[in-house]
């Protein structure tokens, strides 16, 4: 039946589901245009952008703790402070962003060489990565700022700038891969402009948002204290997500070039789904900081059953509609006919899998909007303890691409679940207040 919060969820949930699906649209339209490079190159740009995905992944708190911040301080009628925090926000992903770059140039071969592919694949992940690098102060900016915005419940700029992102990424990478013959590293170097068009939107709308509410443009160190602080806890968390990933991946490349490639476009199409589905847990995130800054805790308490409900019925949808389209999505991203035939089983098996994963994504967003990080954090070292055991069957027995995402789609999924639905069950999470 329907809900009275539908409306603001929904006024929420999907222009950031634009927004969130544009983001892996970027790596889609990479994975779509290498892939008919060849196996290598599509082996290439899984390393690759499994490493690059790691590290922004790990700083994704510079949205996830900033949203919460932000939608607190406006829940408890402080706007000027609401747009200091996010301002604050910024000027800590800048300076993490240029360390990050500055580091990953001499680390991009031993990384890339790491998984123990072919030195034709480690190469294509070397050049790759080597030239994305430059690109990932924006993506950082990109994910405060869009931190910013959704706290202030605004969700329909970042789509904007999302879309008009993807077409530039689009476009760009069409037209330096094959138009000027640059191969991986044209889609690398696409991507990097367009990423950089991306950012310069968003400072220029911080600053129009510091001058309506005058707030400061300068950084300020209790603000910078706090935004790190409170990405701390979700750093931790954040890292047991991708190490759960980059486990997945390790066992793949030593299933060979051909598992490996199939996981890459697995990965990328899991990562879509999750974006789709993330789309409700932002809508979480907002309304329940903004809901906890103004004290009303019963408020929380039905967006988070609203929430849930939801998120069993978008994955259900979801899993049904890529099962359908299985057998034709492998001549999409790939010419190669082995890659073809073991994609269209992995993603039926990731299709059982996917309500699952609209529960837990739900419920995540929830409570990174309450600050429960965390809880977050320790429970995700509890998930991987979990999941080694399957994955380590696995790598063992050799069991194939089938029996690992099966693993990690059911398994370490499955883990989270249990430990969010736990944690959801209870109310020591919801503490109201700026």
């Amino acid at each position: 039946m329907p809900s009275p919060l539908d409306r603001e969820i929904l006024r929420l949930a999907l222009p950031a589901l634009g927004a969130l699906v544009a983001e892996p649209l970027f790596l889609l339209t990479d994975t779509a245009l290498v892939g008919h490079l060849g196996a290598d190159e599509l082996g290439g740009l899984g390393i690759a952008s499994t490493i690059l995905q790691t590290a922004i992944g790990l700083l994704i708190f510079l949205a996830y703790a900033t949203t919460p911040l932000v939608a607190r301080r406006l829940g408890a009628g402080d706007r000027r402070g609401a747009v200091s925090a996010g301002i604050d926000g910024m000027w800590l992903a800048l300076v993490l962003g240029i360390a990050v770059a500055l580091l990953g140039i001499p680390a991009a071969h031993p990384l890339a060489a790491s998984f123990g592919s072919t030195d034709a694949v480690t190469a294509g992940a070397t050049a790759y990565l080597t030239v994305s690098l430059a690109g990932i102060p924006a993506m950082l900016l990109v994910l405060a700022a869009t931190g910013l915005l959704r706290g202030l419940q605004d969700t329909r700029t970042p789509l904007v700038v999302a879309v008009a992102g993807f077409a530039l990424n689009a476009a760009l990478n069409a037209l330096l891969i094959y138009g000027f013959g640059m191969g991986l590293v044209g889609s690398a170097l696409g991507t990097v402009i367009a990423q950089w068009a991306m950012a310069t939107v968003y400072l220029v709308l911080a600053v129009r948002g510091a001058r309506s509410t005058g707030a400061s443009l300068r950084p300020h160190l209790r603000g910078l204290g706090a935004a790190a602080a409170s990405g701390g806890w979700l750093l931790l968390r954040t890292a047991s997500l991708r190490i759960a990933i980059l486990a997945t991946v390790l066992v793949g490349t030593r299933l060979g070039v051909t598992e490996l490639a199939t996981l890459q476009i697995a990965m990328t199409l899991f990562t879509t789904l999750a974006f789709v589905l993330d789309a409700l847990a932002i809508a979480g995130q907002a309304m329940t900081g903004h809901g906890l800054g103004a004290s009303e805790v019963d408020r929380v308490r039905a967006i988070t059953r609203r929430l849930t409900v939801l998120g069993l019925w978008s994955g259900g949808a979801l899993g049904i509609g890529i099962a359908a389209l299985s057998p034709m999505l492998g001549p999409v991203f790939t010419s190669d006919p082995d890659v073809r035939a073991q994609l269209t089983l992995v993603v039926l098996v990731m299709a059982i899998g996917i309500p699952l994963a609209g529960y837990v994504f739900v419920l995540d967003g929830v409570l990174i909007g309450a600050g429960d990080a965390r809880y977050l954090a320790l429970t995700g070292i509890v998930n991987l303890a979990m999941y080694a055991p399957l994955l380590t069957l696995v790598a063992l027995t050799d069991a194939g691409i089938v029996a690992l995402w099966l693993a990690f789609g059911l398994g370490y999924i499955g883990a989270r679940a249990l430990t969010l639905g736990l944690r959801a069950r209870g109310t020591r999470w919801m503490v109201a207040g700026a």
